[in-house]
Formats: structure tokens, C-alpha cells, sequence
């Protein structure tokens, strides 16, 4: 759980990246701001294309640039900029102080290496640990995740473990110089259900044992209604609403984050109405915004909607909205 009132390990304030692409700019993320403490869990959720994963590669350079261009903001780990460090203390970032679990476990490790060889090479680069130590480390690790014979495991390759080990393998690799930060990029969505609940058990258990701070990326929100403490719901590169995990799933704000919630389906029927789709399409990101990103699929917009943007404001405590129209407070939204 997250250390009361202590200083957020990760601040991010007004990021905002572009994509060049030869039909013009892409506004992928736009003034995005947010924080996350020491053993918190921050999740993020919105549909595809919203920007939570380039978000979150932009803070640690993950993105190939060109195409790409951090246009500004701040990025602060423990108070340093990580936008404006060199190259060299960038690597060292990556991998040391934030740990990274991608999505797909079949393509994110190497097929050429053994897993061992995967573990230890960051362990001795970050860490400075000769190959005994690195070895021996390596082993802790694998046992940590819960991959049994993990000493004799070393030597195998990655197509020698189903889609699940090799998951626990990249959760190992990404823990395995003691992150402040760990950032998992819908890391159970290639997983079938009984695998992802192995996933999360462990990622609880380490979160509760090492205390790091996790951001988790996802469009399940099952899964953040188990594990997070707060969640950033983003929608055409920007957050639209920001609150603890309970209040809102029982009480959303935004037009955007209450028809979200309605599309989940319920295996009790307790449901009273029909399961509904957020009718339209995605905006477009090809210009920076000049108004709300949802005007066009929302029930609620009206003239203002269509000439400005709007900006985060509380609603209630820790809750803040980015809505002219933010919905009504109720006891409990039909999301059960």
C-alpha cells in the first residue's frame, strides 16, 4: 500500500508528445500530468489509441525518435528531470531505477539468448555484480516469481516455457536491479484468465514486499478494481478523470469514464439495463486540442464542448474531472 503522505517517487507535469508522419503531426499525448507514490498502484485504463502506453514510453525515451518528439513537460524521478538528463544517464534509468513489463511475454524476450542470459545481463551492467553474484541473483529472482528448478531454468531459451513462466521471466528482468518505479503495459492481456490471476497475485505480493511504485496500463477494468489504488482514465492523449479506485467505479464524473463502466458485463445478471457501446470512433490527433476530445460521441456536450478544451477540476476529494459538464454525484453506479 502506498506510504501515507510521502513524497511521490515519479512526477509527471504537462507531457506532451508528437508523432511526424507523412500526413502531419499526431498529437499522441497531450499536458498529461500525474503522480505515483511508493507502493502505490496507479492504473491506467482507457480504449486503444488514448495514449496510455506512449505516455508512458515517453518518460524513459522507449520511443524512436524521429518519428517521435517529446514537445515538453517534466518527467521527475525522485526530483530529477529525466527529460533533460544525457543519453548515457538515460540508460541507466531504464532498466536500474524504472522497471518496464511489456505486453506480449511470446516477443518481448529474446529468442536467440537463454533466459539466464536475459536476467544477468542488466543485473551486472546496473547493479555492478560479477557473474557469480549476477548468477546467484538471477536464480532469487526466477524463485520470486514462482518458476520452479529456477537455478536449472537458467540455461533454457524462452521458447522452452509456456506464455505464463515467460511472463514471470519478464516481471523477474524488470525487477531484477530493485526499481523505484514499475511500469506494466497490460501485461496480462495475452494471458488466459487463470494465468493472469497467478500474475496478479504475484505482482501484489512483490508490490507489498519491496514497496516500488507501480503504473499499471490496462483496458481491463476488472483487473483495476482488484489491484489499484487510484486510477487515470485517459481518453485522445489526455486524463480525463483522476480519482481513488473506489470512488470511481461507484461514483464516475466523466460522461466518458460512466459509459466505460457500463460496457463491463456482470457474471451475477444483477445488471438492470442492457450492456451498452460507447457509440463513434476515437478523435482524430492529427492538431493539438482545441476541444474536448469526447464532444463528438458524448450526450452531455453543448456549444462549449465544441470551442474548448477543459481542465482537470476536484469534484470531490482526490477526484478531479476534466468536464464542462461533470455528471451528478451518485450514491452507486449500476457497474456491479
Amino acid at each position: 500500500m502506498p506510504a501515507g503522505d510521502a513524497r511521490p517517487v515519479l512526477e509527471v507535469r504537462d507531457l506532451r508528445t508528437v508523432f511526424q508522419t507523412r500526413g502531419g503531426e499526431v498529437h499522441a499525448v497531450n499536458s498529461v500530468s500525474f503522480d505515483v507514490k511508493p507502493g502505490e498502484l496507479l492504473g491506467v485504463v482507457g480504449e486503444s489509441g488514448s495514449g496510455k502506453s506512449v505516455t508512458m514510453m515517453s518518460l524513459v525515451g522507449l520511443l524512436p525518435m524521429p518519428p517521435a518528439e517529446v514537445r515538453g513537460g517534466e518527467v521527475l524521478l525522485d526530483g530529477e528531470d529525466l527529460l533533460k538528463v544525457s543519453p548515457a544517464r538515460l540508460r541507466d534509468v531504464r532498466g536500474g531505477e524504472v522497471g518496464f513489463i511489456f505486453q506480449d511475454p511470446m516477443t518481448s524476450l529474446n529468442p536467440v539468448f537463454t533466459v539466464g542470459f536475459q536476467i544477468i545481463e542488466p543485473i551486472r551492467r546496473h547493479m555492478g555484480l560479477n557473474k557469480r553474484q549476477a548468477r546467484e541473483r538471477a536464480v532469487e529472482l526466477l524463485e520470486l516469481v514462482g518458476i520452479p528448478g529456477a537455478r536449472g531454468r537458467l540455461s533454457d531459451y524462452p521458447h522452452q516455457f509456456s506464455g505464463g513462466m515467460r511472463q514471470r521471466v519478464m516481471i523477474a528482468i524488470a525487477l531484477a536491479c530493485d526499481p523505484k518505479v514499475l511500469i506494466a503495459d497490460e501485461p496480462t492481456t495475452a494471458l488466459d484468465v487463470t494465468i493472469q490471476a497467478q500474475i496478479l497475485e504475484i505482482v501484489e505480493d512483490l508490490r507489498a514486499r519491496l514497496g516500488m511504485a507501480i503504473v499499471w496500463i490496462t483496458h481491463d477494468l476488472g483487473v483495476v478494481a482488484g489491484i489499484a489504488d487510484r486510477v487515470m482514465v485517459m481518453y485522445g492523449g489526455q486524463v480525463v478523470e483522476h480519482a481513488p479506485v473506489h470512488p470511481l467505479f461507484n461514483d464516475p464524473r466523466h460522461p466518458y469514464t460512466r459509459a466505460l463502466l457500463r460496457t463491463i458485463p456482470t457474471v451475477t445478471g444483477a445488471r438492470a439495463d442492457k450492456l451498452q457501446v460507447i457509440e463513434g470512433q476515437p478523435p482524430m490527433l492529427g492538431a493539438a486540442p482545441s476541444a474536448c476530445p469526447f464532444r463528438d460521441r458524448c450526450p452531455l456536450a453543448f456549444d462549449r464542448c465544441h470551442a474548448e478544451n477543459p481542465l482537470r477540476e476536484v469534484v470531490a476529494p482526490n477526484h478531479d474531472v476534466a468536464c464542462f459538464h461533470p455528471l451528478a454525484h451518485t450514491a452507486k453506479e449500476a457497474v456491479a
